[in-house]
């Protein structure tokens, strides 16, 4: 067992938890950034696979993806040190302000710092979208994909699980149909 890459995984996961605002989607570029640029673990499209994976299944993408990404650098180890890293700041933090949350939540200056807040996270998950969208849409079929697949979500409410499964299931249509395609040449 790697204990320096154990903590390494703990260590970065745990800065992630600590330092980013917004969660969910808001944390997935962090995420890209340390796994992929950084520390060279994984792929750009590897952590895409994660994300989309980590999406569909039950729990919270962040910390599916660090439990995921965790286990594929490091094993269960892995798994259980990156799970831990990504958890335990806000364990922290919410044991600590819980009680003071509720005392302030008619402040006007708590609520106007939780507004912000927001909408910076808004931006990072437009960031996200923007960057994934660059190494996951190679095609102009993908392209088609995603704008179907935003009008489903946003427009006619579809679950995510619902949209990623008609996208893996484009992707292998399209693909039998290009390999006919070839074949009939």
């Amino acid at each position: 067992m790697d204990t320096k890459k154990l903590i390494k995984l703990f260590s970065v996961f745990f800065k992630i938890g600590a330092f980013t605002f917004g969660g969910g989607y808001a944390i997935l570029p962090v995420i890209q950034r340390e796994v992929v640029d950084k520390n060279s673990w994984l792929t750009e499209e590897e952590v895409l696979d994660i994300f989309a994976i980590s999406q569909s299944i039950p729990g919270v993408i962040s910390i599916n993806s660090a439990i995921y990404i965790g286990k594929k650098v490091a094993g269960i180890p892995g798994a259980v040190f990156s799970a831990l890293g990504m958890i335990l700041p806000s364990f922290i933090v919410i044991l600590a302000i819980a009680s003071l949350i509720m005392n302030l939540k008619d402040n006007e200056i708590v609520d106007r710092f939780f507004t912000g807040i927001r909408a910076s996270a808004s931006a990072l998950i437009l960031l996200a979208a923007i960057k994934m969208s660059k190494t996951a849409i190679r095609e102009k079929w993908g392209i088609a994909v995603a704008v179907v697949s935003f009008i489903l979500v946003v427009f006619l409410d579809v679950h995510a699980i619902w949209v990623i499964i008609g996208g893996a299931v484009c992707g292998i249509a399209y693909g039998l149909f290009e390999k006919r395609k070839r074949s009939c040449k």
